[in-house]
């Protein structure tokens, strides 16, 4: 391998080794402070939430158990995204077994939230199609089912897609400190239509009901609000349904959005092959979008921003707070 200096090798004492990709000082530094920063700021902000829904008992319902689970996913994220930090200049410096790992968690992760978010979509249109019977159909213990399902379906898929990556860590790299993966053709096409097509497609034509049903909905309402003065609480619960809808329907929009730039460019990559670090953009990208989430229920959800209060002051440490009123 000829290079035009010692200095451009990930390890100079190695002629096998890759070489570094060269840019300005200051767009070097400026890169990493942003991405490091993303990647803090999504750790902790979603740490926030979890902590939120499981520790205070009047938020443990349904929507928010998935709420959970998306911050879960989002928190982990925000964790790999310190992994891919480290591919900003194309090397890797953590070993071929490492690699494997954390593209094997990657992928579980990114799989697991685009699950959350079939589930949220459920959700919402059960809440707002068939509001009478959500409460019998839509149960926490249900919800539960459906979350470790999640997880586990996620876990297993992905454990056969890359299968052969974690049975030989590095077998397609082609030189020393590079972090690459490869997916065959029919693994390729089973992870696009399940991790990407079909799940699209039921958020879409969900949410796309939701929509629908909530538009004619607040018609209703606005139309025959002096009539049901005496049912008002109806009415807010109505309301408080189309509201909840409305902010997981910006989440699901704000999610596409980061995902689909992400399976383009997987598409465009012949033989189903990307590597990691020319595909930076798109994939922090992806990863800010789990930032972007719980920014979205802090000026969408009082409970949200009524914890972080209550965290932030210490009084969450104090005895009974499990039991504050957070609605």
């Amino acid at each position: 391998m000829e290079t035009s200096g010692e200095s451009e090798l990930c390890f100079p004492q190695l002629n096998t080794s890759c070489v570094r990709t060269k840019r300005p000082h200051f767009e070097t530094a400026l890169t990493y402070t942003v991405l490091f920063s993303i990647a803090l700021l999504t750790a902790f902000l979603n740490l926030l939430i979890i902590i939120s829904v499981s520790h205070f008992k009047q938020l443990h319902t349904p929507t928010n158990l998935l709420l959970l689970s998306l911050a879960v996913s989002d928190f982990f994220e925000g964790f790999l995204l310190f992994f891919q930090i480290i591919l900003i200049d194309g090397c890797w410096f953590l070993g071929d077994f490492m690699c494997a790992l954390y593209q094997y968690l990657d992928y579980i992760i990114s799989s697991t939230a685009v699950g959350t978010m079939v589930l949220i979509s459920v959700d919402r249109y059960v809440a707002i199609c068939d509001p009478l019977h959500y409460s019998t159909k839509v149960t926490q213990n249900r919800v539960t089912v459906c979350v470790c399902l999640c997880w586990i379906c996620s876990v297993v898929f992905q454990t056969v897609i890359l299968k052969d990556n974690l049975e030989q860590p590095g077998r397609y790299n082609s030189c020393y400190g590079d972090c690459i993966f490869v997916i065959n053709e029919i693994a390729g096409f089973a992870d696009l239509i399940f991790s990407f097509i079909l799940p699209i497609a039921v958020i879409v034509f969900l949410y796309m009901r939701v929509f629908v049903v909530a538009v004619s909905q607040a018609r209703a309402m606005k139309s025959h609000i002096a009539a049901v003065t005496q049912h008002s609480t109806k009415v807010t619960a109505q309301k408080s349904e189309l509201k909840a809808a409305r902010t997981l329907g910006v989440v699901v929009v704000v999610f596409l959005m980061c995902l689909c730039p992400y399976y383009c460019v997987a598409l465009s990559s012949q033989n189903n092959s990307m590597d990691a670090s020319s595909a930076a953009f798109v994939i922090c990208l992806y990863y800010f979008n789990s930032c972007l989430n719980p920014l979205i229920y802090v000026f969408s959800y009082p409970w949200f921003r009524k914890s972080m209060k209550l965290m932030f002051t210490l009084k969450i440490l104090g005895p009974d707070s499990c039991d504050s009123n957070m609605l």
